[in-house]
């Protein structure tokens, strides 16, 4: 199995310099991850850095609250695309969800869908604040959407993924989405475990430390 394949490698800090940046991109050259992810305003840059590869350009979209409205997250997904971004990691409404509202978390995904055209889009769902039924409600309605991915979380919340949280979001989605393990990779073993729980992708700024077999610092 290739790994690197499996990983995003990941810096969305707020404070995140262009050296940093220049380093995300170094490594996702050397050890070919799958994407980097990287806020928009890093999109043009990292698509250039990474001119002649197959790592793709993974951004975010209503980051990281998911509280923005539908029509914000949608102009955002227009202008990362046309920046060059390749992928799509967007943020529910995890606050119209707790309360119910099931139509605008739908439609607000789907909005998403709709101005990707044919880009990979994943949805983060939050896992950290929902409760397990919350939790396989909102994959459905990922799954309904249209979505391609459920993603367990953004980083910047209370928690990041969990072995539990992804074999439940797999079981949810069956066997034709993709499940993003976001944070809580921090070794080679980590990341084998979230595989074999199902995930087919790793949100991780550990890439490097995980494929050398090193126990990263960071939970994300």
């Amino acid at each position: 199995m290739k790994l690197n394949k499996y990983i995003d490698h990941t810096l969305l800090k707020q404070d995140a310099t262009v050296n940093q940046i220049d380093c995300l991109l170094s490594e996702a050259r050397e050890y070919d991850f799958a994407s980097v992810c990287v806020n928009p305003t890093w999109i043009e840059y990292a698509k250039t850095g990474l001119k002649g590869t197959d790592v793709k350009v993974c951004t975010v979209v209503g980051f990281p609250l998911g509280a923005t409205t539908s029509a914000v997250k949608a102009f955002e997904t227009k202008e990362a695309i046309q920046n060059g971004a390749d992928e799509i990691d967007m943020v529910i409404n995890v606050g119209a969800l707790k309360s119910g509202n099931l139509d605008l978390v739908e439609s607000d995904i789907r909005a998403v869908v709709e101005a990707s055209g044919d880009k990979l889009v994943k949805v983060i769902i939050e896992a950290c604040l929902l409760t397990d039924q919350e939790k396989i409600v909102a994959c459905q309605l990922a799954q309904k959407a249209g979505a391609d991915f459920v993603k367990t979380s953004t980083g910047f919340s209370t928690g990041g993924a969990t072995i539990a949280d992804v074999k439940l979001m797999r079981e949810t989605v069956g066997s034709d989405m993709g499940v993003k393990a976001a944070g809580g990779a921090r070794s080679y073993e980590d990341a084998l475990a979230f595989v074999e729980a199902g995930a087919t992708r790793i949100g991780t700024s550990a890439g490097v430390a995980i494929l050398k077999g090193e126990l990263a610092d960071g939970d994300y």
